[in-house]
Order: C-alpha cells, then sequence, then structure tokens
C-alpha cells in the first residue's frame, strides 16, 4: 500500500498542470472547464494528503499525528471521493443538456450557473462527510499501536457511527449519482447515434459519439472499478452490524477494506482522460502545445 501510494504522487504535477491550464490558459470559461477545473482541484487537495497516509502504512498501520489530524485526514479522502463523484455526475447532466438541447441550452449553460452548481457541490461533500471529524477514529491495539479509522474495536459506539453515515452517504453520493450518469450517458449516445442516422455524412456527429462514448467508458471505469468497491463494502458492512453477524470477518474485510481505498484513490489517473474528451478547449491546448513543440524543433533543424 506505501508503494502504491507513494506511485500516485505522480498524478501531483498532472493536476497541477491541469488546473492551471483549466485556469490560465483557457480563456472562455465553458461549463465544462468550469467542472472539470474543479475536479482537478480536488485531486490536487487529495494527493496533497497522500504523504500522511504514505507514512502511517510504512509505519505498521501506527497513526502518530494525533485524533484530529486522523479525523481530518479520514473526512478529507471520503470529501474527495463523494466530491468527484457528483462533478461527475454534473458533467454528464451538462453534456446531456448542450447535446439534446444544443440551442435552448446556449442560456441554461452559463459559467455563472456553473460555478454556483460546483459551489453546491463542494458544501454537499463537505457537509456529508462533515460529521467524521465528530466520531472518534483512532484506537489503539496491542502488537499493532494507534490505528486511523481502518479498525474499530467491537460493540464501540464510533462503529455504529461510522456505518449508519456511511450507508446513508453511499445511497445518496454514489448509487442515486450513478444511475443517474448511466441514464445521461446512455441518453447521449442514442441522441447522437439518431443524429447520425439522419445526418449520415456529418463527420462532426460521428467525431462527437466517439467521444460520448469514450466518455461513457471512462466514467463507467471510474465509477465500478474507484468508487463501488469502496461503497460496496461499506454498506456490507452496515449489513453486517445489523444482523449482527459481523463476527471472524475482522482479517479477510480489513484486506478488503484496505484494498478498495487504493482503488478508490486511483481516480487520479482516470480524470485526465475525462479532461481530455470532456472539454473541446482541452483538447486544443494540448494540441496546440505539441504543435508548438513541433514547429519549434522543425525551426532548430533548419537553423543548424
Amino acid at each position: 500500500m506505501p508503494s502504491f501510494y507513494i506511485f500516485l504522487l505522480v498524478s501531483l504535477p498532472l493536476n497541477a498542470l491541469a488546473l492551471v491550464t483549466f485556469t490560465c490558459k483557457i480563456k472562455e470559461k465553458k461549463p465544462a472547464v468550469i467542472y472539470m477545473s474543479n475536479l482537478a482541484c480536488v485531486d490536487l487537495l487529495f494527493t496533497l494528503l497522500l504523504p500522511l497516509k504514505i507514512h502511517y502504512h510504512l509505519n505498521g498501520s501506527d497513526w502518530v499525528f494525533g485524533e484530529v489530524a486522523c479525523r481530518v485526514v479520514t473526512a478529507a479522502f471520503h470529501c474527495y471521493m463523494y466530491c468527484s463523484i457528483l462533478l461527475m455526475m454534473c458533467m454528464s447532466v451538462d453534456r446531456l443538456v448542450a447535446v439534446v438541447f444544443p440551442m435552448a441550452s446556449l442560456t441554461w449553460r452559463t459559467t455563472r450557473g456553473s460555478a454556483y452548481i460546483c459551489m453546491l457541490v463542494w458544501l454537499l461533500a463537505i457537509a456529508g462527510t462533515f460529521p467524521l471529524l465528530s466520531i472518534r477514529q483512532t484506537f489503539k491495539f496491542k502488537k499493532v499501536g494507534i490505528t486511523c479509522h481502518d479498525v474499530t474495536p467491537q460493540n464501540e459506539p464510533a462503529q455504529q457511527q461510522n456505518a449508519y453515515l456511511f450507508s446513508v452517504l453511499s445511497c445518496l453520493y454514489f448509487f442515486l449519482p450513478l444511475v443517474i450518469t448511466l441514464v445521461c450517458y446512455s441518453t447521449i449516445i442514442y441522441a447522437l447515434s439518431a443524429k447520425s442516422g439522419h445526418f449520415a455524412t456529418s463527420s462532426s456527429i460521428s467525431e462527437k459519439r466517439r467521444r460520448a462514448v469514450i466518455m461513457t467508458i471512462a466514467v463507467l471505469i471510474e465509477f465500478v472499478i474507484c468508487f463501488a468497491p469502496a461503497n460496496a463494502i461499506l454498506l456490507y458492512h452496515c449489513v453486517l452490524l445489523a444482523t449482527g453477524s459481523g463476527s471472524g470477518e475482522g482479517n479477510a474485510s480489513y484486506a478488503a477494506y484496505l484494498l478498495t481505498l487504493c482503488l478508490g484513490s486511483s481516480s487520479v489517473f482516470l480524470d485526465p482522460l475525462l479532461y481530455y474528451y470532456g472539454s473541446s478547449q482541452c483538447r486544443k491546448q494540448i494540441r496546440s502545445a505539441f504543435w508548438w513543440k513541433k514547429t519549434q524543433k522543425a525551426s532548430t533543424l533548419s537553423v543548424t
């Protein structure tokens, strides 16, 4: 796990570059740019917290930074996850409106409106994970030390509190956005397929459909591989606690939980794919950068 988290640090310059591109390089701030700049900001803030988790696991799952720091890191990790999910859902709804109602949406899809929606997403994610700051997260175990969130003693009130909180968060902040996102992208692909059938000679519609399919695959991969396991195992623990059949599964559940945390963190590498296929302005910036380097190299060779 420490090696995996160290590897994730490579995404730090990628997300920093993406954030600079969205905020400084792209002058015309379309709604997609607003959503993606917020997503890049979420990824960047999460990556800055990774050194604490790396130290925790390198130290044999012994937390040395205190109870307050553990609560903050725990809340920040889940805030990152649910904020990313909600932003991707907003991106899918925005893309649906743009494709299905191209003319009418010109008055709906404004920069200010997208900024307000992103502000609401941040508030929802923070409000949903804020109760974690009031729940005890560190516990001392023999032969291990002080754990942070990932292990809770049996019959501890914090165990019940975490279970109830995450059952609500998983339903409202994961499964509901997942359904909305699936409906949106399915409708987008259907609408573009219908348009390409009426305008068979339009290469732009075929290109849009191809990008929509790639975006759908990327978003589904991020939902299913990165976020679904963590939310599924949290709901599984809620069921075990509700039925009283959670004893005897400590080691297996702990290993599965650690694996889902790794998968949830890996979304920082999939988001750049969303940036490229979700924003035409981002593609132009990348292509212009490569074209500039190519022309600079050609001019250097001609001079020599």
